[in-house]
């Protein structure tokens, strides 16, 4: 299969990467120092991206700008970075990668469980998780030619611990889990599901 992967950079786009290009082939896309650069807030660069990757079987989207801090300071400038970054660039993955991806093909965006278990400080993240989450369940019974979509909504990943303090009492996402939520996604055959740890 040929296989783009956007945040491909990130610490869940790495490990996926390695995993995957040992069976298929993978086109390696992220905001900078990948195979191909692009800036998922701009349908323009998106855009490109698929044009330079051409057609393909499946996309895993590990990419997406939140805004994380206090609930003070979370204004209308501050929430558009989830709404721009995880909510429109992975929506628009889809609604502009559907004219180039091949029939039978997938599509796997990221969402997470704070969709459904909120913390302090990522309001913004919890919001736009949700609405990823809707358009996941809307777009499946829409796609034509036999094209799935689905998300993974893990919780804290085991090798960002950064981010435990975040999340007390949350049990991690470990990576092996993790790519075997992304394969269910890519290899089986569901659709409009939201994939948990």
């Amino acid at each position: 299969m040929k296989i783009i992967i956007v945040g491909a950079s990130g610490t869940m786009g790495k490990h996926l990467v390695k995993a995957l290009e040992k069976e298929h082939e993978v086109i390696t896309v992220a905001s900078k120092g990948c195979g191909i650069d692009a800036d998922i807030t701009s349908p323009e660069s998106i855009e490109n991206l698929f044009r330079k990757a051409g057609s393909f079987d499946a996309l895993i989207s590990t990419a997406g700008p939140t805004f994380v801090g206090p609930w003070g300071k979370l204004n209308d400038a501050a929430f558009r970075k989830g709404v721009e970054g995880k909510m429109m660039g992975q929506i628009n993955l889809v609604l502009i990668g559907q004219h180039y991806i091949n029939p039978k093909g997938s599509f796997t965006l990221i969402t997470g469980a704070l969709t459904h278990e909120p913390q302090v400080n990522f309001a913004n993240a919890s919001a736009v998780n949700g609405a990823v989450e809707g358009f996941v369940r809307a777009a499946a019974i829409e796609l034509d030619n036999g094209i799935r979509i689905n998300a993974v909504s893990p919780t804290v990943i085991e090798d960002s611990p950064q981010y435990f303090p975040y999340f007390p009492g949350e049990i991690p996402t470990t990576m092996r889990q993790l790519e075997f939520m992304f394969r269910k996604s890519v290899f089986g055959k569901g659709t409009g599901h939201i994939i948990r740890a």
